[in-house]
């Protein structure tokens, strides 16, 4: 994992580029897959639609 493809700086400020886990807080980002987005911490998860 890349510090790059976390943040992102923008006008002086931190943009985080991924989202965060709902159940784990702050600090543990949800994994990008092909079809769902998950926590390697505690297993949440999320489908993507394939609409």
């Amino acid at each position: 994992m890349k510090g790059r493809e976390l943040f992102k700086v923008e006008n002086g400020h931190i943009k985080r580029m991924r989202r965060h886990c709902p159940k784990c807080g702050d600090g543990v980002f949800l994994a990008e897959h092909k079809d769902r987005v998950s926590c390697g911490k505690c297993g949440y998860t999320e489908f993507k639609s394939k609409a």
